[in-house]
């Protein structure tokens, strides 16, 4: 089995890359949604026998914000069914039209690292900052995939 970082790091030494690469990333962002989930269920079960709260007091959203204390795990669980489902699109259109190049692997590799970090930092000490350059930076990477997907689709428009 091959690394997938092999396939950036281009260690077979041909300039060719199996655009089956660029699932890697996905794959990883999705085991990141996957622990926070289990950071959320851990977070919930955990304040619910604390508190002896009863399961219905969780019936809404709504509710589910009056009631609990601690949200960070829901908040970040919310956060990756946003701007990742972008990522997961970018990726997935690279790799449908054959487009995975090593730069667009560069960058979403970078994005989940930066995703991570982000998750790390707002399930722990949840510094509002060090999580908004995260965030921030992982929005730069994400619209460069895009602007990297869009100029290779108009070059081969053009030719």
């Amino acid at each position: 089995m091959r690394l997938p970082i092999a396939a950036y790091l281009n260690l077979t030494g041909n300039h060719s890359m199996n655009h089956q690469a660029i699932l890697w990333p996905v794959a990883a962002l999705v085991l990141l949604n996957m622990i926070v989930c289990a950071a959320l269920l851990r977070e919930r079960f955990t304040e619910f026998a604390a508190r002896r709260l009863n399961p219905q007091t969780a019936a809404s959203r709504a509710n589910m914000a009056k009631a609990m204390l601690h949200t960070q795990a829901a908040d970040n669980y919310q956060n990756l069914f946003e701007a990742p489902v972008l990522f997961i699109a970018a990726a997935l259109a690279a790799y449908v039209t054959h487009q995975a190049d090593h730069w667009l692997l560069l960058m979403a590799w970078l994005y989940v690292a930066l995703r991570y970090a982000h998750s790390a930092i707002h399930l722990t000490y949840n510094n509002v900052m060090h999580r908004f350059w995260a965030y921030g930076t992982s929005m730069l990477v994400l619209w460069a995939m895009w602007a990297t997907l869009a100029l290779h689709w108009l070059s081969d428009a053009a030719s």
